[in-house]
C-alpha cells in the first residue's frame, strides 16, 4: 500500500492550497480517508475525514469553514482544499487510510486508528 501526498508549499496568510493524495495497492473505495497534520514540537492532530463514498465528512473545529475534503474513487485520490490559510496552519500534512465496512461506519479521529499513511507534505503559511 502506498499513499502519495503532494501539493504543499509556501503561501501567504489568507491564501489557498490544494493537497492531493493518491492511493495504490488497496481497494480505495473500502477505506475512509483522513488528513492529519503535525507542527514542529507538537503531536499529530486530526484535520478532516471523508467516508467511503464521499457523502459524509467531519472536520476539526479549527478548520471548519476553511478546509474541504473530497475524494474521487475513480482516481484513487483524496483532496484537501485549504482556504483562508493562517500561520497556525503551518505543519506537515499527512493523508491516512482506514479500512471500513460500510459508508455508515463511524469516523475515527486518532492517528493510531488508521491503517496506512502517506509520507507527508509541508505547508507553510507566512504572516
Amino acid at each position: 500500500v502506498q499513499l502519495q501526498a503532494s501539493g504543499g508549499g509556501l503561501v501567504q496568510a489568507g491564501g489557498s492550497l490544494r493537497l492531493s493524495c493518491v492511493a495504490s495497492g488497496l481497494i480505495f473505495s473500502s477505506y475512509s480517508m483522513g488528513w492529519f497534520r503535525q507542527a514542529p514540537g507538537k503531536e499529530r492532530e486530526f484535520v478532516t475525514v471523508i467516508n467511503l463514498s464521499g457523502t459524509n465528512t467531519e472536520a476539526a473545529d479549527s478548520v471548519k469553514g476553511r478546509f474541504t475534503i473530497s475524494r474521487d474513487n475513480a482516481k484513487n485520490t483524496v483532496y484537501l482544499q485549504m482556504n483562508s490559510l493562517k500561520p497556525e496552519d503551518t505543519a506537515v500534512y499527512y493523508c491516512a487510510a482506514r479500512r471500513q465496512s460500510t459508508v455508515y461506519s463511524s469516523f475515527y479521529f486518532k492517528p493510531g486508528e488508521y491503517n496506512h499513511w502517506g509520507q507527508g507534505t509541508q505547508v507553510t503559511v507566512s504572516s
